[in-house]
């Protein structure tokens, strides 16, 4: 079992980390709809951002419906995914943000995938916020730890 609140940030911090992609769940038309997504985190967990071009049908969800739904999880398709995977489930409100103003979390973004740079600087391209609400964390296959962010 996990000890404190600092040995869950810490499990986090190392799931985030070791993940550059993350499976993105909104919701349009009363449909859910998921992508793959390229995404960072703030140093306190309580935001995570990716990009998408604002013609997708994506960011047209997330303008309708801003409530989202990220997991990132460190399975590798083997039975030993049963006992040693992580997985983490954030809930939250997503936002577009001014590329320009946002500067840290611009550098952030681009400080994890330095590749997507001309894509993060195309006109056409938004950077999302993910204010965080709520992470469920299943280590262990059962041990499922509830953690709710305050702003």
């Amino acid at each position: 079992m996990l000890a404190d609140l600092k040995d869950v940030k810490n499990i986090l911090k190392d799931l985030f980390d070791s993940q550059p992609l993350a499976v993105l769940a909104t919701q349009g038309e009363g449909k859910p709809y998921t992508n793959l997504v390229a995404f960072a985190f703030s140093k306190d967990l309580q935001s995570l951002f990716f990009a998408t071009t604002q013609s997708t049908r994506k960011f047209a969800n997330l303008s309708a419906e801003p409530m989202v739904s990220m997991l990132v999880d460190n399975r590798t398709n083997n039975p030993s995914d049963f006992r040693w995977a992580k997985a983490v489930t954030v809930t939250g409100k997503a936002e577009k943000i001014d590329k320009e103003k946002e500067v840290e979390i611009t550098e952030t973004y681009l400080g994890r995938h330095p590749h997507l740079k001309d894509f993060l600087d195309s006109p056409s391209c938004a950077l999302i916020r993910i204010r965080v609400e709520t992470y469920y964390l299943v280590t262990r296959f059962q041990e499922v730890m509830e953690i709710h962010v305050t702003s």
